[in-house]
Parts: structure tokens; sequence; C-alpha cells
């Protein structure tokens, strides 16, 4: 059985005294937690939370990580940074990266490669616009998205990885898929995986859902046999809403 997990994208929010708060009163209303717990702040909070979570169940993560270990490469962070802070987790690829930051799948699978190579492991999103949705090539774009994500690695790095499905049409606007919908895309993926890999190495990778899970439908959504967690976004930014997420 996959351990399901929840991980919590800030996104670009919180100072980081607004972060120190979040995290002292969620500590204790996750502590009893039966996936495991991400969150992954901006880099100006690393610090600050990377030291309120030892000795806690919840995990640090970032918002991306660099293919480079140093260089001139403005307003990026390396894997031994990161490392340097308490992280274990990057996500790379995000929706938002790809859409206002010049994101392809080439660099999504050199930064998932570089997390792997640092023992971070990375939560790498795939997901379809709404115009691709409504040409129906959502199938035929995760699919891609996800094999070129895992280009080169070996089928031990590809275990190691985890998924995030995210409509790119649902994050942020409220909308979500139909948990069937979301079920059936994620069971897509995995089968992708499969045809690279082979069934023992797809029904390792746990794959989260991304699109505006909360509160309200969290325990829907994860009722699904496909889905294995969920990358929460403005739900994570309320230490209430993300704990009833993370208790689905």
């Amino acid at each position: 059985m996959r351990k399901p997990i929840i991980a919590g994208n800030w996104k670009m929010n919180m100072t980081p005294a607004e972060a120190e708060q979040l995290i002292v009163e969620l500590i204790p209303l996750v502590k009893d937690a039966a996936c495991d717990v991400v969150v992954c702040p901006p880099y100006v909070d690393l610090a600050v939370v990377g030291k309120l979570l030892v000795g806690t169940n919840i995990k640090l993560g970032a918002q991306s990580i660099h293919w480079a270990p140093k260089g001139a490469f403005t307003g990026e962070i390396s894997a031994d940074m990161l490392l340097a802070m308490g992280v274990s987790y990057a996500i790379v690829g995000h929706s938002e990266r790809r859409q206002y930051f010049g994101e392809t799948d080439e660099t999504v699978n050199k930064r998932a490669k570089a997390a792997l190579e640092a023992n971070i492991t990375p939560i790498i999103c795939v997901g379809e616009s709404l115009e691709q949705r409504e040409n129906g090539v959502t199938d035929t774009i995760v699919s891609k998205q996800t094999v070129a994500a895992f280009a080169g690695f070996s089928a031990e790095e590809a275990e190691r990885c985890v998924i995030a499905y995210e409509p790119i049409w649902a994050i942020g606007t409220g909308k979500t898929a139909t948990s069937e919908d979301a079920n059936a895309t994620i069971k897509v993926i995995r089968d992708a995986i499969a045809g690279v890999y082979g069934a023992k190495v797809a029904d390792a990778v746990r794959i989260q859902y991304g699109g505006s899970m909360n509160p309200k439908n969290a325990s829907e959504l994860m009722a699904m046999p496909a889905i294995d967690g969920g990358l929460i976004g403005g739900a994570s930014l309320k230490s209430e809403d993300f704990s009833k997420v993370v208790h689905f």
C-alpha cells in the first residue's frame, strides 16, 4: 500500500514571521497524521520553518530546485543550499513555473534528476490546460509530460519520485475536477509509468491530486483508489484548513 502524502505549496505567500506563526499552530494539529506531511514555503522562509520542524513529523519542501550545483544562475537555488536548510522535498515543474517562467519538459527532467542525486524527493507536476482538456487530449498531455520528466531515470529513481496531477484550469480558480475524473487521469499517469518501467514500479509511485483540494472535497478525492495525496495551495495557508485536509 502506498502511504498518502499531503504537501502544502505556499507559493509567494508568508513572510518569515507569518510562516513561524503558521507552523507553530500547525505542528500540534497534525502530529498524529497517518500520512506524510510536507510544507513548501518560499525560499526566504526555509530557515525559520526548518528549525521549527526539527523533531516533528512535518517535512520541509522547496518550490523549485536548480540542476547545477552552483554558478551564474541569478534567482535560482541549488540542491546543496536546500539541504543546508533541511529540505527533503522539492516541487518541480509546477504549472505556474511552466506558464510564467519558461519551464519545459527538459528543465523539469533536469531539476528532478538533481533533486534525486541530492536525496531530495521531487514532487513532479503534470497537467493539462482548459483548452487541452476541451480538445480531448488530456491523456496524451499528461502521459507525455510524465514520460519526459522520467527520461533517463532508473526504475529505482522513478520509484522515489512523487507526481502531482494538477489540471491547470483548476489551480487557484476554485474549480475542481470531479473525483472520478481526477482518479481516471491519475490512472492514465500510472499507466504511462507502467509502460516504461512495468507495473511494480508504477504501483510504487505516489501520485497526488493538485487542483484546489480543500477541507470540503479532500475526503471524497482521497477515497479514490488511484489518488495518493494532495498538493495543496490556498488551503495550506491556514493551519486549521490544512490540518483538516491532512486528516481527510
